[in-house]
């Protein structure tokens, strides 16, 4: 079954192709474009390019897997939209995944913490054993993430290194989409429902509307 994957909850667009099978998860074509202001006009490039690579057509897919963050307000809800559009146009599920879950699977064995930039010189943040996420995501600044883990990743991590003190592994900065995939595979292989894709923000966004009208003084 052929999985599309997209995630905008970090300052890069990413969207990957992959076939999920009944042993395993093969990644076909995946592209990332770093520039956290234009999500928005990125995206859809990104999903024609990797068809157009693995020779693929839209009518072609099994399902999307989406990223649902944690992740800035404004980028995370662009990939989500546009995953929620295209399973309803396709008539396929879409499913969603912790953002800070795809980093952590890459990040492999041992004790890792993940770490992104939450903007605010703050992190989103989780901990992972072998891949497994062993801590509730959570946002707050570097200085008071105070973990035991070997080594981090994340481009957030990588940001405020020095403030980390510990080894920084800077080939995984952002969610791979064939991580996303691998993860919502189970889901994909036994056909579940699809699901709504809830954003997880963490915090409320920056712009809010205001609470009450200002007396007006004479």
């Amino acid at each position: 079954m052929l999985v599309l994957a997209l995630d905008t909850s970090t300052p890069a667009v990413t969207a990957a192709l992959a076939e999920v099978t009944d042993t395993g998860v093969k990644g076909l074509a995946e592209r990332r474009s770093v520039d956290p202001r234009a999500h928005g006009e990125r995206l859809a490039p990104q999903v024609r390019l990797i068809l157009d690579d693995a020779g693929v057509r839209t009518r072609e897919l099994a399902a999307i897997v989406a990223g649902v963050g944690p992740g800035p307000f404004t980028g995370l809800r662009v990939g989500l939209a546009t995953a929620a559009a295209m399973g309803q146009a396709l008539g396929i599920p879409t499913y969603g995944v912790c953002s800070l879950d795809g980093l952590g699977r890459a990040a492999g064995p041992g004790r890792v913490l993940v770490a992104t930039d939450a903007r605010r010189r703050e992190v989103y943040y989780a901990t992972y054993v072998d891949g497994v996420r062993v801590t509730d995501p959570g946002v707050d600044k570097p200085a008071d993430v105070r973990v035991e883990v070997d080594r981090a990743v994340g481009e957030g991590a990588l940001k405020y290194a020095e403030i980390f003190g510990v080894p920084i592994d800077d080939r995984v900065l952002f969610p791979p989409g064939e991580a996303l995939i691998a993860l919502a595979a189970e889901r994909v292989r036994r056909r579940a429902p699809g699901e709504s894709l809830t954003p997880l923000y963490l915090r409320r966004p920056d712009a809010v509307e205001p609470a009450g009208r200002k007396p007006v003084l004479h």
